[in-house]
């Protein structure tokens, strides 16, 4: 397969856009970040690459200053790739989402994973500090219009998913036990799998 020409098929970006990525936060950066609940992290190594969403309350990531960002890592499944990653290859992206708005941020940088006591003193939440948090040294910080958000109807209530209509976290993991063990799925034992996720998932937060 032919690589397409990609010069020939897209208009160059336009000077103000190429203007608005900076190397440093600036005040309307920060104004986002106050307000930040939800971004996703990209990491990569020799071994591939991952994604990983990270939420909060607003403000969950700190502006160190002008050229430094930090978040905690707090508990999900426990396959820590990202902190992984990032103890091979430092390169990390951030994809902010900011729930009603049209518009994203990214932060592209070099990031590090410390245990630096006074910075995680500052991070606690829920009477708990995290075991680890991550710090980006900045190298461009920019926005993307929200096309995307709109063609997903993402903020829109009429696009929101009905949750009968796919299998549950249970059911799944149910699933793959079953077949692993070359068994039929037992639905007792799904309903009780969501009865465990539900409450971790809005009650264990920072556990």
């Amino acid at each position: 397969m032919s690589r397409p020409d990609l010069d020939a098929l897209y208009d160059p970006p336009a000077e103000r856009i190429q203007k608005a990525v900076l190397d440093r936060l600036i005040d309307f950066h920060r104004d986002y970040l106050r307000v930040a609940t939800f971004f996703c992290l990209a990491t990569g190594s020799e071994r591939g690459l991952d994604a990983s969403p990270r939420g909060g309350p607003p403000g969950f990531v700190h502006a160190l200053d002008d050229h430094h960002v930090a978040f905690a890592d707090w508990p999900g499944n426990n396959r820590i790739e990202s902190l992984r990653n990032l103890e091979r290859d430092d390169r990390a992206g951030m994809l902010f989402l900011f729930p009603g708005l049209e518009i994203f941020m990214r932060i592209n940088g070099r990031a590090r994973a410390t245990t630096d006591d006074a910075l995680l003193t500052r991070f606690a939440e829920g009477g708990k500090r995290p075991k680890t948090a991550i710090v980006v040294a900045i190298d461009e910080v920019l926005y993307h219009c929200g096309k995307a958000v709109n063609r997903a109807g993402l903020w829109q209530p009429g696009r929101h998913l009905d949750r009968t209509t796919l299998p549950t976290p249970g059911q799944m993991v149910e699933a793959l036990n079953a077949a692993a063990q070359g068994r039929p799925a037992d639905a007792g034992a799904a309903a009780q799998l969501d009865a465990h996720y539900e409450h971790g998932v809005r009650h264990d937060l920072y556990g």
